[in-house]
């Protein structure tokens, strides 16, 4: 089973990987991930040698805190409200530190700047040993009240010989701040016998630049982690509910299955059912992303989340939380956000070694400028050097690059109808060269319906009347066709005689006194001049007599989806190469792809026949996405580099493949390929620009042409600046 936790004190991908290996160290533990953007820890639990108590002793060790009370909770908790809550509550703890900081730093701030120069110093008259002894006092609060998060996880970490983020600030800040005090309070001990430079103003700027940085990250991540907050918000908070003939309004969390609820227009569909009165249009676009309502009447099934527009309906409930689609939908977008592409390996395995290296880079930068520095001021100097490395090499940006565009990408995609299960598939989508394609269902509607019909030699009310009254007797598959189409025309309800079934033929029965025969042309007489050859995707022609004389004739295909072509076509456009691969007879396959534009298709293809032609083009070195609806595409799917489920809204499996579409419109597919391209293009710039900053900041550091202060606000708007760039994911359209 897999599970989701959330993991407080996170602050940069040094913490992920010491998360992940602290997890993996527990029995009945596996494929452990953990996601610094959503402070979330994922894994599988083998439920007979898990321990959550082990798991909890294994995490704190290292300072950290994982919340597993959901495993004993037994209603469904809403974790998109709880995350957001998280979020919250760290925010507003980070702005009270920083608005704390801010107002402790300013007065240190002033002071220490007006005094620099001849004027200042004259205007306040202050010695330079009171000075230092009054920004002391100032500074301490600063150090040990809103920077007291950084010092406490450095201790932690230092006890188990770890680092991460908050040793860089600790040992850079605090650094600065103990030699500031040393020199102030026992300038002699290190033979000073003046009021030495000191540095009370740099270490408290420092503390309070992170601290702003952290508190602007924690606003923009509460805005990644946003769409899963608007899944949980489609439900109503309550519902009204028939019970012992009469209705209350009870939480949803009281629901049951089998309990008839009511929704009034203008409404939201509490859960998954199946109406049992009423008629309406129901708006599924949060949930399927279809774009106009569909109308829903008796036996019809709703959703929970949509909104019911304007009839009054009572369903009944068959399925509540995680079970619900909705639920399931819920529970994918959770994963894909917890996943890791493929991608991030690097970022990953350069957090985990990054912050012993500018630890060893700092030492070196002191020791180099120390002892071979020009400066009269030697060990201040390289005292400053030493903070300004550690302070610019914080890797909290080069932890965010990647997750969060993940985030951002699954999480529009879900609002456009579209489930990314995991960050793997995200990744691998953009660089699909072949898109295999079944063809019933997927491209085609993929049940029979009456296309074209000749009525001849009678009244047409006559002739469909006869159609209805004997159909509806028939149990043939065609039969529903036929009754559908008569229904369409405003037929019904006629009844017939005599009704006999002629196996593989056709019936016969009497209507209105005359003999009427409907079949295949050796048991009707046809129509002459009829050719079938010039029809695509036929499934049948149906010929129709009455009282010896040819009344007509129906013709029945599995017609193409509305927007097939155009898809076809979208992918084309993307220098994707498309194959079609059925289990149809070779004329109908080879019509159909004629029709689509389609160049290699594959017909008569059994289900284990279809994962070998996509072996076959994974060998060519195609990197082959396969597009499905049913069962026996599974094993095809399976084989496939990126696999797609396309079925309709509610009664899609959302289980089936890596990324499924929750509409018939296959469209979706190409929206999907190209928000692929555009997250890896994203997550590219983030990478960038996470290193960039260490590339070029350290160096800069190091060489004395950066100041800590200045490498402080660099560092914290390394992250915001990386978040930012996610959240333009949330803006996409497939014309980008």
């Amino acid at each position: 089973m897999r599970v989701s936790f959330p993991v407080e004190g996170m602050t940069c991908a040094s913490c992920v990987a010491r998360v992940e290996k602290a997890i993996a160290k527990v029995d009945g533990i596996s494929e452990v991930t953990v996601n610094l953007a959503t402070e979330m820890a994922s894994f599988e639990i083998d439920s007979n040698n898990f321990s959550p108590e082990s798991l909890i002793t294994s995490i704190e060790r290292y300072g950290y805190h994982i919340d597993v009370s959901s495993l004993t909770t037994s209603k469904t908790r809403n974790r998109g409200r709880e995350q957001s809550n998280i979020f919250k509550k760290e925010e507003t703890s980070l702005k009270k530190d920083f608005l704390t900081a801010l107002v402790l730093t300013l007065p240190i701030f002033i002071l220490s700047m007006t005094t620099m120069f001849e004027q200042g110093a004259n205007l306040i008259s202050l010695s330079p040993d009171i000075l230092n002894k009054l920004l002391l006092v100032l500074s301490t609060p600063v150090m040990f009240l809103p920077g007291k998060r950084f010092f406490s996880s450095f201790w932690n970490n230092t006890k188990h010989f770890a680092a991460d983020m908050n040793s860089l600030i600790a040992v850079g800040a605090g650094s600065a701040y103990l030699y500031s005090v040393l020199v102030t309070l026992f300038p002699e001990y290190i033979g000073m016998h003046h009021a030495p430079h000191t540095f009370f103003e740099t270490a408290a700027v420092i503390i309070t630049f992170i601290l702003m940085g952290k508190w602007l990250e924690g606003r923009s991540k509460e805005k990644t982690t946003g769409e899963i907050k608007k899944l949980f918000e489609l439900r109503p908070d309550t519902a009204a509910v028939r019970r012992e003939n009469s209705i209350v309004t009870i939480q949803l969390s009281d629901l049951e299955l089998g309990d008839i609820v009511i929704a009034k227009p203008g409404e939201k569909i509490a859960a998954d059912g199946v109406i049992t009165e009423g008629s309406s249009f129901i708006d599924e676009s949060l949930v399927s992303g279809e774009s106009y309502p569909v109308h829903k009447k008796v036996s019809d099934k709703v959703t929970g989340g949509t909104l019911n527009k304007n009839g009054y309906i009572e369903f009944q409930i068959t399925a509540l939380g995680e079970n619900s689609v909705l639920g399931k939908i819920i529970q994918i977008v959770e994963e894909a956000q917890s996943s890791k592409a493929p991608v991030q390996n690097l970022a990953d395995k350069i957090a985990s070694v990054f912050v012993p290296v500018v630890i060893l880079i700092a030492i070196i930068t002191f020791i180099g400028w120390y002892f071979f520095g020009v400066s009269e001021y030697l060990f201040a100097t390289a005292m400053m050097r030493f903070v300004a490395v550690l302070i610019i090499a914080c890797p909290c940006a080069l932890g965010l690059a990647t997750p969060t565009a993940i985030i951002v990408a699954s999480g529009t995609a879900a609002r456009k109808g579209i489930l990314i299960k995991n960050g793997e598939a995200l990744e691998t989508a953009h660089s699909i060269t072949t898109m295999v394609m079944d063809k019933t269902g997927t491209l085609t509607i993929g049940r029979p319906e009456v296309v074209n019909a000749s009525l001849v030699n009678f009244d047409n009310s006559f002739i469909l009347c006869a159609l209805s009254a004997l159909e509806s007797k028939s149990e043939h598959p065609l039969a529903l066709a036929i009754i559908e189409y008569c229904a369409s025309k405003g037929i019904s309800n006629c009844r017939g005689e005599n009704f006999k079934s002629i196996p593989g033929m056709g019936i016969s029965g009497e209507y209105e006194g005359k003999k009427i025969k409907i079949g295949r042309k050796e048991f009707a007489k046809p129509l002459e001049g009829f050719a079938s050859s010039n029809l695509t995707s036929i499934v049948s022609v149906i010929h129709i007599e009455i009282d010896k004389t040819p009344a007509g004739l129906l013709i029945i295909a599995d017609s193409l989806k509305a927007h097939s072509l155009q898809a076809i076509q979208q992918l084309k456009n993307m220098d994707i190469k498309v194959v079609l691969l059925s289990g149809d007879n070779e004329n109908a396959v080879q019509l159909t792809a004629k029709e689509l534009g389609v160049d290699e298709y594959y017909s008569q293809v059994m289900p284990e026949g279809k994962a070998k032609v996509i072996e076959q083009l994974q060998k060519r070195g195609e990197v082959v996405g396969m597009i499905g609806d049913g069962i026996n595409d599974t094993p095809a799917l399976a084989m496939s580099n990126v696999a797609f489920a396309v079925g309709s809204g509610t009664d899609v499996s959302i289980q089936t493949a890596q990324i499924t579409i929750l509409n018939d419109d296959i469209r979706a597919v190409s929206q999907a390929v190209a928000l692929s391209k555009k997250t890896l293009r994203i997550i590219k710039q983030n990478l960038f620009l996470a290193f960039i900053y260490n590339i070029i900041g350290i160096p800069l550091s190091a060489f004395g042409y950066l100041d800590p202060m200045i490498a402080a606000l660099a560092m914290s708007l390394s992250s915001v600046s990386v978040i930012s760039n996610s959240l333009r994911l949330r803006k996409f359209t497939d014309k980008q």
